[in-house]
C-alpha cells in the first residue's frame, strides 16, 4: 500500500509540474554577446582567461542595461569586477558561469560545486555565497602548506523548480559531458596529483551521477550528493566510478518527502530512484545537522564542516550518520 501511495503521489507531482506555469518561462531573452572563443586554459594562461571572460561579462552588462534589464545588468556587472576569476562566461539566456575562488594553478585540493534547479546569472549570488563559505572555511582550517581552491560551476541550464524538467534526467544528460570537460580542463591546469571533489546539490546530484562513469579516482577523488532527490541510479556502485560516493541530507530538508521512485509516465522516465542516504544505495552517509534544503554550506554548520573534511581528504574525521 505504501509503494502504491508513493507512486500515486509522484504521478500527481509530475502532473502538477506539467500543468502549472513555469515561473519566468515567458521572461524575454536578454541580449548578450556570444562567449569568447579561447583555447583550453593552462596554468600559464589562467590570468588571460579570467580577463577575457570578465571583459565579455562587461559587454553583457552594457547590453542588458541598454535593453532595460537592470537586474541582469547588475549581475553581469558584478561578474566583470577585476577581482573575479571567471573560467567561463556566457550571458545569453539564463546564463552560464564558471568562477574560481582561490589560486587554482597552485591548489592541492580543489572542490567543484554543482548547483541545482533555478540557478542562473540572475540568482548566481546565492550559489556563489555557498562557494565562498566553503572557500573561507577551507582557507581557515587547511593544514599548513595545503593550498585550496573552489570552482563554482554553473555550466548547464538548470531546470526550473516547477516543471517536468526537474523530475527527469534530460538536463543532466546534456550537462554531464560539460562537467566531464570541466574536470579534464582542471586536470590540465593543476596536474594529476591534487585532489578534486565534486559537491553536488539537489538536481546537481543527478548531473554528477550522469557524469560519473569514466570519472575514476585519477579524475575525481570524491563525489558528495547533498539534498539529493535521487541520482537516477539504484546504487552507488551503478555510478561506475572508483571515486568515493558520499551522501547527506539535513533534518529540515523537504527533499526527504519526495517519493524516491522512478516510473514511466506518458513515455517519459520520471523520478530518480533510490534515496541516496538509504542503506540500499550504499553511499558513505554523513551527518548534515538540522539545516534545510539550502543550508548545506551555511557557515558553522555540521554539513559544511564535513564537506570541508571531505575536500581536504580527512575522510576518517567525517562524522557518519
Amino acid at each position: 500500500m505504501g509503494y502504491r501511495w508513493r507512486r500515486a503521489a509522484l504521478a500527481v507531482l509530475v502532473a502538477s509540474a506539467v500543468t502549472l506555469p513555469v515561473v519566468g518561462a515567458a521572461r524575454p531573452r536578454v541580449p548578450a554577446p556570444p562567449p569568447v572563443a579561447l583555447t583550453p586554459p593552462t596554468a600559464a594562461t589562467l590570468d588571460a582567461t579570467y580577463a577575457a571572460h570578465r571583459a565579455n561579462a562587461g559587454k553583457a552588462a552594457r547590453m542588458a542595461a541598454d535593453h532595460g534589464d537592470r537586474r541582469r545588468a547588475a549581475a553581469d556587472h558584478a561578474l566583470a569586477d577585476p577581482a573575479r576569476q571567471l573560467l567561463s562566461f556566457d550571458g545569453r539566456g539564463p546564463g552560464l558561469v564558471t568562477e574560481v575562488l582561490g589560486d587554482l594553478a597552485h591548489a592541492d585540493r580543489v572542490a567543484v560545486l554543482v548547483p541545482g534547479s533555478d540557478t542562473g546569472i540572475d540568482t548566481y549570488g546565492r550559489f556563489r555565497a555557498a562557494a565562498r563559505a566553503l572557500h573561507t572555511r577551507l582557507t581557515r582550517v587547511a593544514p599548513a602548506g595545503t593550498r585550496t581552491a573552489v570552482v563554482a560551476w554553473l555550466g548547464y541550464e538548470t531546470p526550473p523548480t516547477i516543471g517536468l524538467a526537474v523530475a527527469t534526467t534530460d538536463r543532466a544528460d546534456r550537462a554531464a559531458p560539460e562537467l566531464r570537460s570541466l574536470i579534464a580542463d582542471l586536470r590540465a591546469i593543476i596536474g594529476p596529483r591534487p585532489r578534486i571533489s565534486l559537491l553536488c546539490h539537489s538536481y546537481g546530484s543527478v548531473v554528477c551521477a550522469r557524469a560519473a562513469p569514466g570519472l575514476d579516482a585519477a579524475d575525481v577523488d570524491d563525489i558528495a550528493v547533498l539534498g539529493s532527490p535521487g541520482t537516477g541510479a539504484d546504487t552507488a556502485a551503478a555510478l561506475r566510478t572508483r571515486a568515493r560516493i558520499w551522501a547527506a541530507r539535513g533534518a529540515g530538508d523537504w527533499v526527504e518527502n519526495v517519493p524516491h521512485l522512478a516510473v514511466d509516465l506518458f513515455g517519459t522516465r520520471v523520478g530518480f530512484g533510490t534515496d541516496p542516504v538509504s542503506p540500499a544505495f550504499g553511499a558513505r552517509v554523513f551527518t548534515a545537522g538540522d539545516g534545510g534544503h539550502s543550508d548545506y554550506f551555511a557557515p558553522g554548520s555540521t554539513s559544511l564542516t564535513n564537506l570541508t573534511r571531505i575536500v581536504l581528504g580527512e575522510t576518517e574525521a567525517v562524522t557518519r550518520a
